[in-house]
């Protein structure tokens, strides 16, 4: 038997959750051709997988890919960290369908709420789509490194519908509107998208600080959104939605009871309280009621604790409330901020304001510092948050702050705990049947934080060291159960005549790097990027894209457009 790969001596681990097994895979025309004894098989390459975990690749359900895939069709940092099928146009957020004229505002609601430059946006993308199928086109003529699927976006379709009153709280669309939305919807989907997605969290608003559009939108009108979905895709087709947990609650719920009544994949991003059991027992009665009969109904959540990196890249907690900081980080570079910090006479002045400013007493005991090793400390055992550094050395936050940016040369960062923090909850919420440990929000946020390495934080940290989960059930749920949610075929599993998108990992020295801050996206822009140690190869349609932490530079992605339906 002749094969383009074998991978080798491996402890297969299917993406099903069953048990492992140790032996050869052999890959040929972008499938997978035998598992098993492969006798006098030969290929063009091997790759030695001895001591080697082997998986399918990663399926992350939540990215925000759009635009920086103009750009960046290698598409990081998500594979970076064996993410081999990447869903874009998560939260309402995409640039199609939309009518030129509309092209700048799209730009501009993706910089406000998203953080990456309109500029960026329009000199980034080609824009020679009017139709979400033809936005497929126009990212599948990028060739993109990894396989896509697609979201078409509430914002971009209800703003094409009603225009600017589409973000006003009190308006609601009228029948002729709501009519073009549904059309929108369905024509899409039938265009190749794999669901429809909204936001109703409050903190994504435009430039002018509205909410974005659907955020107010009644349940009249995501019925019928609903509706199309289903009529466009089929029976399973997603409805994705960020949510508003804080003023809506209950009207939240009932549109997810809509949605699996009337047949959609709804998918939402969930997480946990810090107080009692963080709703982990109401969610858990209202995922197993929402998946009776069945009806689908799922979530994906963070695997650590974040919201913001503070440093002196980007971010500040003092800039708002002290002119010295707000000079600080005003200068052109790092090295400049950290020359500043150096003179001892600034270096006061800066510790005096930051105290005065009080932020840091507020935020102090949320700030967790990752150190500068070359794997970063995410204090999962909860002892070094900046509050209990100060404590121990007898000092205010503000000196440990400014003492650890200046002995690390402006290169470390602190993780703001915005949101996660009760670790136990979130483990918990994790451990549903139906809940997806991995939100990275790879294209998204990109100059206030990454969570881009989740799929390894979830196998080193979680799995590794805290057993949050055993190591198959860990790979099921990035493999095998979300390729389920999104009805890929062929894909999530390692199984004959599939399609080879495999991961071949070191899982003893598995990690996730330090985020670094780059200046890499048009015009000089800002981002972080965050790698990894531990990917031997990551393979996309039988091509390995990534081997040992560096890109071959290959794009072999597909964009995928036909689903399991039913």
């Amino acid at each position: 038997m002749e094969c383009d790969l074998i991978i080798s001596g491996g402890t297969v681990i299917d993406g099903s959750g069953a048990t492992t097994l140790k032996t050869d895979i052999a890959i040929d025309k972008g499938k997978i051709k035998k598992i098993g004894d492969l006798g006098d098989a030969t290929a063009a390459r091997t790759i030695d997988a001895t001591g080697k975990i082997v998986t399918p690749g990663f399926v992350d359900l939540h990215t925000h890919l759009d635009a920086q895939v103009g750009w960046d069709p290698l598409m990081s940092s998500s594979s970076y960290h064996g993410v081999t099928t990447a869903m874009i146009g998560n939260c309402g957020v995409t640039f199609a369908p939309c009518s030129q004229k509309n092209h700048r505002y799209l730009a501009e609601l993706m910089e406000s709420v998203e953080d990456i430059a309109a500029d960026a946006i329009m000199d980034g993308l080609p824009w020679n789509w009017t139709s979400y199928g033809e936005y497929l086109d126009s990212v599948q003529a990028l060739q993109p490194a990894l396989n896509v699927v697609g979201l078409v976006g509430h914002s971009a379709i209800r703003y094409e519908a009603m225009g600017d009153s589409s973000m006003d709280k009190e308006v609601q669309a009228t029948d002729s509107q709501l009519e073009h939305i549904a059309s929108m919807v369905k024509q899409s989907l039938e265009d190749g998208a794999v669901g429809f997605s909204t936001s109703r969290f409050l903190g994504h608003t435009v430039p002018d600080g509205r909410c974005t559009p659907g955020t107010w939108a009644d349940l009249r009108e995501t019925k019928a959104i609903q509706e199309a979905i289903i009529a466009g895709g089929g029976t399973g087709a997603l409805f994705q939605s960020a949510n508003d947990m804080q003023t809506r609650f209950e009207i939240e719920k009932q549109m997810f009871e809509q949605g699996t009544e009337l047949g959609c994949q709804v998918l939402f991003s969930g997480g946990t309280g810090s107080n009692g059991d963080g709703g982990v027992s109401h969610w858990s009665e209202f995922f197993e009621r929402q998946n009776e009969g069945g009806k689908r109904l799922a979530s994906i959540c963070h695997t650590r604790p974040s919201g913001a990196f503070f440093g002196l890249a980007q971010l500040s907690p003092f800039t708002s409330s002290s002119p010295a900081w707000k000079e600080l980080m005003a200068l052109p570079t790092i090295a400049d901020r950290v020359d500043v910090l150096r003179n001892e006479t600034s270096r006061a002045k800066l510790i005096s304001e930051g105290i005065e400013a009080g932020d840091m007493q507020r935020l102090a005991g949320m700030l967790h510092p990752l150190g500068v090793d070359d794997t970063p400390d995410l204090d999962f055992d909860r002892k070094a948050s900046l509050k209990q550094l100060a404590e121990a050395a007898g000092k205010d936050p503000v000196e440990i702050y400014v003492e650890r940016l200046l002995a690390s040369e402006g290169k470390e960062f602190f993780n703001f705990w915005m949101f996660g923090g009760n670790l136990e909850n979130q483990w918990n919420y994790m451990r549903l049947p139906q809940v997806v440990p991995m939100l990275g929000d790879a294209g998204a946020h990109v100059g206030f934080f990454t969570d881009t390495d989740s799929p390894t934080v979830l196998l080193s940290e979680l799995t590794r060291k805290q057993g949050v989960y055993t190591l198959e059930e860990a790979i099921h749920r990035i493999t095998g159960k979300s390729a389920e949610i999104i009805g890929l075929k062929e894909r999530g599993l390692l199984k004959e005549g599939w399609h080879a998108d495999v991961n071949v990992i070191d899982y003893d020295n598995l990690s996730t790097c330090q985020p670094e801050y780059v200046n890499d996206f048009p015009h000089g822009g800002g981002r972080f990027i965050v790698k990894s140690t531990g990917y031997d190869a990551t393979i996309v349609a039988g091509k390995v894209i990534i081997e040992n932490g560096t890109h071959t530079q290959t794009r072999p992605g597909e964009v995928i457009r036909d689903f399991i339906r039913g």
